[in-house]
């Protein structure tokens, strides 16, 4: 479970064409015609896929390991190493293996390996907050070499989710510490070295059991910096980036004739969240001024460039839990002051009542939250902005030190039992998510109801009245969805991008000798 507000440095217009003008006279740096080099942000912090938990570590650990299920554009589960499962009862799920896979070692796959990866976590072989997530695994049974049984202690309708891509890679049995500096997996690819702050380097697994790679090498070059990522793309030393450069940058670059962009739409949510202890914000027709007398739409247009869609929960619309028959709160300045004066707040002067925005230092988070600003003093909220280092931001956020804070969820909001980490009332910190402090005792019978039920049917109607519930008494605002955006050089070819944002395109991308 992701969640973060990226940090950007941002470079104007003119600056950046200066710069791009600069490296064309100085800069004649080739790609290696047999390596795609991919520029990434920070080094993965562990590639054993049991422990690591940020967004590269979780991204390239899905290259170089193969998990025991799949997740499909949808959000559905589907086969992975096992091509089958079955679920006697709510207690027990039987999983059959596929035949004939290989770790990069040249060892067989078999039940004996998932048997493993497990205990390994559930017995306390390696120290991993990842092991949270199977609680509610009692034992895993290796039958035989192809069939492995989990037994419950109880209902998780999670499980399957908790199984699928970027969740938890296969390792082989006896696995310890050292996969961390040197992971052996069954993926595409293959792990060849790393150097931290500097490169990660695959190659492709010639054996692998699916449909091979194309590419022979990816490099993934860290670049922290978005203007050095865009001018490594520009001079060719580069060949991709994805949602990692600005909606100014893109637009910029998407001019430059050796390049191009590639868009779809992504699950990445922004919102807002509300302490609901404070006694301002705790009354609900408060909250609901504040999502009318915000305007989203000339925030997705100017400060996003339409790299974003308009969000009405926290699941994106690819899950099958979605529901979007909900209150949208289009902008309307009328309906936010009659509700303000309503709940016993009248216009002194022009001003209401002050609110404190807590937020990071990120550039673009405080162009927006200016802009938020100014269409929230249009109804009498006066929003006091403080800006602080992440790591001091976040940590206020998670003690609950704020009135208002603003925030993105990255993968994490894909599967609807997301829900209860976020708002179910048994999930005040530090046993959740539930930083605001949201209790509604139906949302929780209806969330406890949805984790023991195994059947998606009787799931979805349980998750659409939450989700109705939620977007009637706004604990959180949700904002916009981000759209993926991948800028790439021409010589790579048959790029998909998916609704996660995943470096899964890089199984079918190809390199070519043109580079215009």
């Amino acid at each position: 479970m992701r969640e973060i507000f990226r940090e950007r440095r941002i470079t104007s217009p003119l600056w950046f064409g200066i710069l791009l003008c600069l490296c064309s006279l100085s800069c004649s740096s080739k790609s290696d015609p047999n390596t795609l080099v991919m520029l990434i942000e920070s080094s993965p912090t562990n590639l054993d896929p049991r422990v690591g938990l940020d967004a590269q570590s979780e991204r390239i650990d899905g290259l170089i390991f193969d998990d025991l299920l799949s997740r499909g554009d949808d959000l559905n589960v589907g086969p992975g190493l096992a091509e089958r499962w079955e679920v006697p009862d709510p207690l027990t799920y039987v999983f059959h293996l596929r035949h004939g896979v290989k770790f990069h070692d040249g060892r067989a796959l078999t039940s004996r390996d998932v048997k493993w990866t497990l205990d390994s976590l559930l017995q306390g072989k390696i120290r991993s907050t990842k092991a949270a997530v199977y609680r509610f695994v009692d034992h895993v049974e290796a039958v035989d070499d192809f069939t492995v049984i989990f037994h419950m202690k109880e209902r998780d309708a999670a499980l399957l989710w908790n199984l699928a891509d970027g969740a938890i890679g296969i390792v082989p049995a006896g696995s310890g510490a050292e996969m961390t500096q040197h992971p052996i997996g069954s993926g595409p690819f293959k792990f060849g070295s790393a150097e931290t702050d500097r490169e990660v380097v695959l190659t492709r697994n010639d054996d692998y059991w699916g449909g091979k790679a194309k590419l022979d090498r990816v490099r993934f070059a860290v670049v922290p910096d978005a203007t050095t990522q865009a001018l490594e793309l520009r001079k060719g030393s580069g060949d991709i980036a994805i949602n990692s450069l600005t909606p100014d940058t893109v637009v910029t670059l998407q001019k430059e004739p050796t390049l191009a962009v590639e868009r779809a739409g992504g699950t990445r949510l922004a919102y807002l969240g509300f302490n609901l202890r404070d006694p301002i914000l705790r009354d609900v027709r408060v909250r609901q001024a504040f999502a009318y007398a915000l305007d989203r739409k000339p925030m997705i247009e100017y400060l996003w460039r339409g790299e974003a869609q308009p969000a009405r929960s926290l699941l994106p619309p690819q899950s099958w839990a979605y529901n979007g028959n909900v209150p949208a709160y289009d902008h309307d300045a009328a309906k936010a002051n009659h509700l303000l004066d309503e709940a016993g707040y009248p216009a002194v002067n022009g001003e209401r009542f002050h609110i404190t925005m807590k937020t990071s230092t990120d550039e673009n988070t405080r162009l927006m939250v200016a802009v938020m600003q100014q269409q929230l003093r249009q109804v009498g909220i006066v929003l006091d902005i403080r800006s602080f280092e992440f790591a001091t931001f976040f940590s206020d956020v998670t003690h609950g030190a704020f009135q208002l804070y603003g925030l993105r969820w990255i993968g994490g909001n894909e599967d609807p039992g997301m829900f209860e980490y976020v708002f179910h009332s048994s999930k005040f910190p530090p046993n959740g998510a539930n930083r605001g402090y949201y209790a509604n005792a139906r949302v929780d019978a209806l969330l406890d109801e949805a984790r023991r039920e195994v059947d998606p049917a009787v799931r979805k109607p349980l998750y659409a009245e939450a989700q109705l519930i939620l977007a009637e008494e706004l604990p959180y605002i949700n904002l916009w969805y981000f759209d993926n955006v991948l800028v790439h050089t021409r010589r790579v070819k048959n790029l998909t991008l998916n609704p996660a944002g995943n470096y899964d395109f890089l199984r079918d991308a190809e390199l070519t000798t043109a580079t215009n």
